[in-house]
């Protein structure tokens, strides 16, 4: 008889791995102490944008296999497996991660659990949470030794989470006993017959694996984008570089792309907690690059502010701007961190007159930030505008033509902060086209 699972945190994590284990055939509970967003979801409803995830949803609860609830009792009697997915956001005022929510889930999950099941976390954690989660549950779970826990990291990429969940390129189990293995294996049997590789470890190092993923992603961007830094003193051109960086494969050139720099729920406030938590360790010394890469990072968001600045005539006051992008990256809402969004803040602080518009993501930048302008398209977005600023690579804006563009602004001054843009195209169409890292 097959598995029943749980999913415990119906975020943007704990929504896609509970509609996706139900396409692959399991009967799955999804649990969230947000009523309203139980509700919502159990109308077929996504509180996120996710290409292909609310039709996946749907999908599930109008087969059974799939439905939602607020009672951690019911969750205990249903499943056999429980995923973890609950948030691990930046403490305020510090680096370090908050695993307040994790802590509550199994406080509150584990006085029901009196049969053998199998807790699953998925969180990404400061190393050696599993087995201080793992002590609590053997403490507070009716069924004792019955009830294991194994670590799982997710590596979803926001825009891809479907594909990355059904398909991954790697599955990662810390588990400490070959039960615990043997009933990952069969839960994930449809992605391990297509051949994804399967590391088999211990809790600290699962744990390691998606913030060492991502601070080596967060690494490889700001590299390039401290590249830019250098092309614009020795006025050379950050695309060009990049490109004949690409071709060497030891380097690639995925990611290797110039422009506003890395944001968003993840790689910001990961990297932040590896760097507390290696300290906490007594090894801060071996990650103290990481520092530069944060501080790489936002800088970037500074010299597009001074660009946009420059365009406008040396000051943001009685200039109109036209803001092309808010969600931290295309096919998302997600405005956690943006740095499309941070630029387009500061210079209304400075005085400038910025519209915004967002193919998705709109309604989430109006509830943070009511006081600037919004548009319901790119158009809009640049009439009348001194500058305009492309901010988030959608291909709607990559596709956009430059005349129909330039009809419609005041100058036709372009800032291109992710050199998403053709800038010969753009300069002949009479536009004055800069980018970062480039002359």
């Amino acid at each position: 008889m097959p598995y029943r699972l749980t999913v415990l945190g119906t975020g943007y994590l704990g929504a896609t791995h509970a509609a996706c284990m139900a396409a692959l055939g399991f009967e799955v509970l999804g649990l969230d102490v947000d009523a309203a967003k139980i509700a919502r979801l159990q109308a077929g409803e996504l509180p996120i944008y996710e290409p292909g995830l609310e039709d996946l949803l749907q999908q599930g609860l109008a087969s059974g296999r799939l439905r939602f609830t607020t009672s951690y009792q019911e969750a205990a009697e249903f499943g056999d497996v429980h995923f973890v997915c609950v948030g691990t956001p930046q403490k305020r005022g510090e680096y370090a991660a908050d695993t307040s929510y994790l802590d509550a889930v199994i406080e509150s999950l584990a006085p029901h659990l009196d049969r053998e099941c199998l807790i699953v976390g998925k969180s990404t954690v400061p190393v050696g949470t599993a087995q201080r989660l793992a002590d609590k549950l053997a403490e507070l779970a009716p069924a004792r030794e019955l009830v294991e826990l194994a670590w799982n990291p997710e590596f979803l990429r926001e825009g891809f989470a479907v594909q990355d969940t059904l398909h991954p390129d790697r599955i990662v189990l810390g588990v400490v006993s070959d039960k615990a293995e043997k009933v990952m294996r069969e839960v994930y049997q449809p992605m391990l017959a297509e051949g994804v590789p399967v590391v088999i470890t211990d809790y600290p190092t699962a744990e390691l694996v998606k913030v060492a993923a991502n601070a080596f992603l967060a690494t490889k961007i700001s590299f390039i984008n401290a590249m830019a830094e250098v092309c614009e003193t020795a006025h050379a051109d950050v695309k060009d570089l990049s490109l004949a960086l690409s071709f060497d494969d030891r380097i690639g050139g995925r990611f290797l792309n110039p422009g506003l720099g890395f944001g968003g729920g993840c790689l910001p406030k990961d990297i932040r907690a590896f760097m507390a938590r290696a300290g906490e360790l007594g090894a801060d010394q071996a990650l103290t690059f990481l520092r530069e890469v944060d501080a790489i990072n936002m800088r970037r968001r500074a010299r597009m502010v001074d660009l946009a600045r420059e365009l406008a005539g040396g000051s943001f006051r009685g200039c109109t701007v036209g803001v092309l992008g808010a969600a931290f990256k295309p096919n998302s809402d997600d405005i956690r961190d943006s740095p499309a969004l941070d630029v387009a803040v500061t210079i209304g602080r400075q005085g400038g007159q910025v519209t915004v518009y967002d193919p998705v993501a709109l309604d989430n930048v109006r509830r943070a930030h009511p006081d600037l302008g919004y548009a319901e398209s790119a158009l809009d977005a640049a009439r009348g505008a001194h500058v305009v600023l492309l901010l988030t690579e959608w291909q709607e804006f990559v596709d956009l033509d430059p005349e129909a563009l330039g009809q419609v602004v005041a100058r036709r001054r372009m800032v291109d902060g992710r050199n998403a843009l053709d800038a010969e195209v753009w300069r002949a169409a009479g536009w004055h086209y800069r980018a970062l890292g480039r002359p």
